[in-house]
């Protein structure tokens, strides 16, 4: 079967069921962070164009949440099999623009197919429910219903399935919804969504796709009077910001983390350090849920660092595109610059580097693996590194190590190593996360599963029910059968 022909007109942005270009007067490059390429320009989009968005989100909901269940499902399930015709296309794009390796691209490739195929059942599984009463002849129903309209804000680092995770739930449960991508992956982040869903049957004008700088458009998309849900995916800063002002709306948070792997005294020490370099430098350690801190028992610790660190050398570090590499690029410049400043930061609290080395690539946005020995006083265990950098931390014994773990504003997403699996999960459940894997690392993602952090690191949850439920309202509605007596 020959390919479809490619998309085009990542130039504009879908507004009220066109393609048009936004109306700020200003113009964005989008380019590639491994060669420098520029693969679009945008004309930016304004306050304007978003209530312009956010109306015809709010229009066009009214019969999209009337539809029939199989209607809103066939829509979901149609835009896996866009996918699955337009798979090479979708990857190209992801390692063009995001910097992923291959590797990296391929799995976003497939969790964001998978967002569809989990949200095409979720048309079915909104219910609501029959309650008692003691008033005689009373009958109290709880209807679930849509919100109405969804506005999504998503980041450049994972950035088709941290849009889709979204958008695709609030769209099968009848809302509708504008999107704002990052300035950095406005095309994986949300054109191409757009496209697929386009080309998938969705009406026009339910997804509205805005692409505009902060100052222009970041506050007015969470403090406009039509989305009744924020979803919001990035920074702990800039989430608190947005809930100072999103008034009474709704939040679905999923911020910053500082994931502990924890590897207690009787773990299998090879297999712990394999996990661990695929939980801290998949996709340049720019993710989430990655591994941020290895914490590590002293009776273990030194069998550990050899293992790993023997690991972590052997990492091809370079092209994206290439199928071999396993390090591509930082997404840009100052992300890089945190990067290495958290680096320098760490070696100045008395850190070791273990493993380490200069920038390279034709754009100098490549950073081989670090490795550094350290305490969590540290600034690279302190803090986010959103990088190739891992910090291994020496712990006494077990409860030194749960300490260590849940000494962290964040609480997203954790590891622990044992061959006791009982003592895994007594361990698992002391740690203060949202997410805790045991015998794996922490960067797990199961579209069915609740999804999100305690503590620092969000509100709410993604995923099966739980997104079904962020994306519902409940309505109650009582109906007396009989006439009943009033006390006046």
């Amino acid at each position: 079967m020959a390919a479809p022909t490619p998309y085009d007109g990542f130039d504009t942005m879908p507004i009220a069921g066109q393609w048009r270009a936004g109306r700020a007067g200003k113009t964005a490059q989008d380019t590639d962070p491994y060669r420098g390429d520029v693969l679009t320009e945008i004309p930016l989009a304004d306050a304007d164009d978003l209530d312009e968005a956010y109306a015809s989100a709010a229009r066009v909901q009214r019969d999209w949440a009337a539809a029939a269940p199989a209607e809103r499902a066939a829509v979901m399930l149609e835009a896996a099999a866009v996918m699955d015709r337009r798979k090479d296309e979708i990857v190209d794009w992801t390692v063009k623009e995001s910097g992923a390796t291959r590797t990296v691209a391929e799995f976003e490739f497939a969790i964001t197919r998978r967002d569809f195929l989990e949200a095409s059942s979720y048309p079915y599984r909104v219910v609501g429910r029959i309650l008692p009463s003691d008033t005689p002849g009373k009958e109290n129903r709880v209807y679930r219903q849509p919100v109405g309209v969804v506005g999504v804000i998503s980041p450049w680092n994972v950035p088709l399935h941290l849009s889709n995770r979204s958008v695709a739930p609030a769209l099968a449960v009848g809302n509708g919804v504008v999107l704002k991508p990052a300035g950095d992956t406005p095309v994986t982040g949300g054109l191409l969504l757009a496209k697929v869903l386009e080309e998938a049957g969705l009406p026009a004008g339910l997804l509205n796709v805005v692409i505009g700088s902060g100052g222009d458009i970041g506050d007015a998309i969470v403090q406009h009077p039509v989305p009744r849900v924020i979803s919001f995916t990035g920074s702990t800063p800039v989430g608190e910001g947005i809930a100072s002002k999103a008034g009474v709306k709704e939040l679905s948070l999923e911020l910053g983390g500082n994931g502990p792997l924890v590897v207690l005294d009787d773990a299998d020490i090879a297999y712990a350090a394999r996990a661990a370099v695929f939980g801290k430098f998949f996709h340049q350690g720019q993710v989430c849920m990655i591994t941020n801190r290895i914490v590590v028992d002293a009776a273990v610790h030194d069998r550990f660092v050899d293992e790993f660190v023997g690991l972590v050398k052997g990492l091809q570090v370079g092209d994206p595109a290439d199928p071999a590499t396993v390090i591509g690029p930082i997404i840009n410049q100052k992300q890089l610059e945190s990067v290495r400043d958290k680096v320098s930061g760490a070696l100045e609290d008395g850190a070791e580097l273990l493993v380490g080395g200069e920038p390279t690539g034709p754009t100098g946005l490549v950073l081989p693996p670090h490795v550094l020995l350290g305490t969590n006083e540290v600034r690279t265990a302190r803090e986010e590194v959103f990088g190739p950098v891992a910090t291994v931390i020496r712990a006494d014994d077990e409860e030194h190590a749960l300490a260590i773990a849940n000494d962290t504003e964040y609480g997203l997403s954790s590891a622990v190593f044992t061959r006791d699996t009982d003592r895994g999960v007594r361990f698992a459940l002391r740690v203060q996360a949202g997410m805790t894997h045991v015998n794996d690392q922490p960067m797990n993602d199961e579209n069915h599963v609740a999804f999100g952090g305690e503590k620092a690191s969000g509100l709410g949850r993604f995923g099966g029910e739980w997104a079904i439920e962020e994306f519902t309202t409940d309505h109650w509605v009582s109906v007396q059968h009989e006439p009943r007596e009033f006390p006046v």
